[in-house]
C-alpha cells in the first residue's frame, strides 16, 4: 500500500511512519518547507497547492496535522488558528482525495468531540457535547466532506501515552519531582491510548474495509484523574498527594483549562473492538509501563 501522511513529523505521525515502513508499505509525506528527503512532497494548504505527483499511485491518505492545544489560554485569535490549523488543510486534502480517486481518507479528530459527558460511557453514536473543542472536532470531521467517494474514517485519538512527548512525556518529569497533583475533584474521565495502540489502530483503519465513519482511538479501560494520577505515580515509584483546585486551572488557563483538564469522557473504542482490534495495551498500567 502506498500512503501519503500530512502531520508525519509529530509523535503520532512519526511513529505511524515508521510502523508502515516496517510492515512493507510505500511512505510519502506531505511538508510545508523545501523538501529535504525521497518521498517528501511540498504543499501550501491556505493556497490550496500540493507538488504534481505527490498522489501517484496513493492508495490511503492520513491527515494529522494541527497546531498543538496547549499550553496557553484560548484567545480569540488562538482559537481561530487552532481552527484554521485543522479545517482548511483537511478541506485541501479532501478535494485532493476526490480528485485523484484516493480510496482510504483516514482524518484526524478527537474525543473533545463529546464535550463533558460526566460518567456516561461514550461510544462513536454519542452526539456532540458542548464547548469549544466540541465545535473544533465537528469542523474538522465536516471539512473531509469533498472526499465522499473515498472511505473516510475520522479517528477520535484520546490521551497518547509515550515516553517520547505527549501528555506522560510532560507528567513524567513532574511525578518524579514528586509534583504530580490530581486535576480538580478527580472525576473525570480520561480516556488514554498507548502510542503503539493508536498507531495500531490507525494501520487496522486503513486496511479493514469495514471501518468508516467515527473510530474512537481510546483504551478499553477509560479511568477518572484520580485513579490516573495514582497510576502514574505507581509508574515511576513516586507519591502523588497534591491536587490543583479546578478555580485554580480556569484562573490561570480559563477555558482552555476547564476543558483540556477538568472536562472528561469515559470514551470506548467500540468500533475499533467490533472491527477484531487486539489491543496491545489494554489497561493502563500496562501502557504506562510501555511507555
Amino acid at each position: 500500500m502506498r500512503v501519503l501522511i500530512a502531520g508525519a513529523s509529530g509523535l503520532i505521525g512519526s511513529a505511524l511512519g515508521e510502523r508502515l515502513r516496517r510492515d512493507g508499505h510505500d511512505v510519502r509525506t506531505l511538508v510545508r518547507r523545501e523538501t529535504r528527503a525521497a518521498g517528501e512532497h511540498r504543499w501550501d494548504p491556505p493556497a490550496g497547492t500540493i507538488t504534481d505527483g505527490a498522489f501517484e499511485g496513493v492508495d490511503a491518505v492520513v491527515n494529522l496535522g494541527g497546531k498543538p492545544l496547549f499550553p496557553g489560554r484560548w484567545s480569540a485569535m488562538r482559537k481561530q488558528e487552532l481552527i484554521d490549523s485543522r479545517v482548511e488543510p483537511t478541506e485541501v486534502l479532501a478535494e485532493a482525495v476526490a480528485e485523484h480517486g484516493v480510496g482510504v481518507f483516514v482524518n484526524a479528530s478527537a474525543v473533545g468531540y463529546y464535550g463533558d459527558p460526566g460518567p456516561s460511557t461514550v461510544d462513536e453514536s454519542a452526539k456532540r457535547g458542548q464547548g469549544f473543542l466540541a465545535e473544533l472536532c465537528e469542523s474538522w470531521e465536516a471539512a473531509t466532506a469533498a472526499a465522499r467517494d473515498a472511505r473516510v474514517v475520522h479517528i477520535r485519538t484520546g490521551l497518547v501515552l509515550s515516553s517520547k512527548g505527549g501528555l506522560y512525556g510532560l507528567l513524567r518529569p513532574l511525578f518524579r519531582f514528586c509534583l504530580g497533583a490530581r486535576l480538580g475533584d478527580g472525576r473525570q474521565y480520561m480516556p488514554w491510548i498507548a502510542l503503539e495502540d493508536e498507531v495500531g489502530a490507525i494501520v487496522h483503519a486503513l486496511t479493514h474495509d469495514s471501518l468508516s465513519g467515527p473510530v474512537n482511538l481510546t483504551g478499553p479501560a477509560p479511568v477518572t484523574n484520580a485513579e490516573f494520577t495514582r497510576a502514574v505515580g505507581r509508574a515511576v515509584h513516586r507519591p502523588a498527594p497534591w491536587f490543583v483546585p479546578g478555580f485554580a486551572l480556569k484562573g490561570v488557563l480559563g477555558q482552555a483549562g476547564e476543558e483540556m483538564a477538568l472536562f472528561g469522557q469515559r470514551a470506548v473504542p467500540a468500533a475499533l473492538e467490533d472491527s477484531g482490534y487486539a489491543f496491545r495495551h489494554p489497561t493502563l498500567d500496562s501502557a504506562l509501563a510501555a511507555a
